[in-house]
């Protein structure tokens, strides 16, 4: 009888028996095919009775130029399509314009309300899970133009087509209603702007005029105080020319009394006085020199020094002082100044006030439609889609089976794993038992 020995010992075996492992999986056939059926129905019983979800987008593109040309016609807003787009765009975006459209239509949304939520929380997480803006790719160059746009999924008992619908056109008139309001807020600021330009140019017409009538005035006075300077002045020097006139008459008179000359005369005919005359005699006297005064004889001299000392004023000698009363006459009344003070309406002398109220009355007379004005345009309508996009019954049924079997694999591996490892305790156990009974 041979004893085994026990420091002998198996060489384990590391490479996979290909053959062997199919047997192994051929003989659980039938497990690894229950465990398959088994997901697979699993995976069924998800896709037919989890509720289906279904998609809609909608999308936008720019207007035409044509359909915001009557606003830009305006001349105080300008908006082009692309601005247009992006602010449409930007309300659909808005988290404030969907909840309020979500209040505003809450049939809609009906199945999604729960006891135990608020109206907010529950558009909070509809908002988050539902919504997906659409944009182009910057980085891809393929886009032929811009566009923006709104896509929703939603359950079946939610009518997205109508919210998708809705919610767009609740943007364009959500838009169109800021347009109005900020058209008519600019309108008005313009129109405050030509108040306060209008306000402006009276104040500095005021002031400008009130410092024009003030130069005016001084002018005259300045003018006025010459002139009656210059009155006086030439009235003292008339008065001293007429006093030195008289002390010149006085020593004349005196000379031409001592003289014996009474009448006109000349040196001449002085000498000769006592002379007969023979004939009738012709003389012609030649002379350079000034006769003097006291040759006009005593007489002459006492009546022009008689008619000096009566004399009340000497204006009349001097035709500088007619010019001066004139002037100062002219200087009694200046009509600029009164025809300054007597402008009835002042408002057609300022600058510029023809064009400012032109503009002020086409700003009020400005009435723009808005409820016409086409900001985008809608490219794709929201329509009922024609299958769920969740769950994906094929997909979902292919997987399940799949996953059933590779976890039947598994199952049909560990399995027989657990069978090999118990059969070689048994066989150990039997070798042991065998060299306890050897002697």
């Amino acid at each position: 009888m041979n004893a085994i020995s026990p420091n002998v010992q198996q060489a384990p075996n590391d490479e996979i028996d290909l053959v062997a492992l199919f047997h192994v999986l051929w003989d659980q056939k039938w497990l690894i095919a229950l465990v398959s059926v088994l997901v697979g129905l699993a995976a069924a019983a998800y896709a037919f009775l989890a509720t289906p979800e279904y998609q809609v987008q909608s999308v936008l593109r720019p207007a035409a130029i044509k359909d915001l040309d009557a606003l830009s016609r305006t001349g105080v807003y300008e908006l082009t399509p692309e601005q247009a787009m992006q602010r449409v765009g930007a309300t659909l975006e808005s988290y404030d314009s969907r909840l309020e459209f979500f209040r505003a239509n809450q049939g809609l949304f009906e199945a999604l309300r729960q006891p135990n939520r608020s109206l907010e929380q529950t558009f909070e997480r509809f908002n988050q899970e539902a919504f997906k803006m659409l944009q182009p790719d910057p980085k891809k160059a393929s886009n032929l133009s811009a566009y923006v746009g709104i896509q929703l999924t939603y359950p079946a008992d939610v009518n997205g087509v109508a919210f998708v619908n809705g919610l767009v056109e609740h943007a364009i008139q959500t838009e169109r209603g800021r347009i109005a309001v900020d058209l008519q807020t600019v309108i008005q600021n313009r129109l405050n702007q030509l108040e306060l330009k209008i306000a402006a140019a009276r104040a500095n017409y005021e002031a400008s005029k009130e410092a024009q009538i003030a130069r005016l005035l001084e002018a005259d006075s300045l003018k006025r105080a010459q002139l009656q300077d210059e009155l006086k002045a030439l009235r003292q020097q008339l008065k001293a020319r007429r006093d030195n006139r008289i002390t010149q008459l006085d020593e004349a008179s005196r000379i031409a009394k001592a003289l014996g000359i009474v009448k006109p005369t000349t040196p001449s005919a002085l000498g000769e006085g006592e002379r007969v005359a023979q004939g009738s005699v012709i003389r012609t006297e030649v002379n350079n020199q000034q006769i003097p005064l006291y040759f006009m004889g005593s007489d002459a001299l006492e009546a022009e020094r008689n008619a000096l000392l009566q004399r009340r004023s000497d204006d009349f000698t001097e035709p500088r002082i007619a010019e001066i009363s004139k002037e100062l006459q002219l200087l009694t009344h200046n009509r600029k100044i009164e025809v300054l003070n007597q402008r009835a309406n002042e408002d057609l002398f300022l600058k510029d006030l023809a064009i400012w109220r032109e503009e002020a009355a086409r700003l009020r007379n400005l009435h723009f439609d808005v409820a016409d004005l086409k900001l985008v345009n809608v490219d794709q309508v929201a329509v009922d889609p024609l299958r769920p996009v969740k769950p994906k019954k094929v997909l979902i049924l292919a997987l399940g089976l799949v996953l059933g079997g590779i976890l039947g694999l598994f199952i049909a591996l560990l399995r027989s794993m657990l069978r090999r490892k118990s059969d070689a305790l048994g066989l150990e156990q039997t070798s042991l038992d065998a060299r306890a009974a050897l002697p």
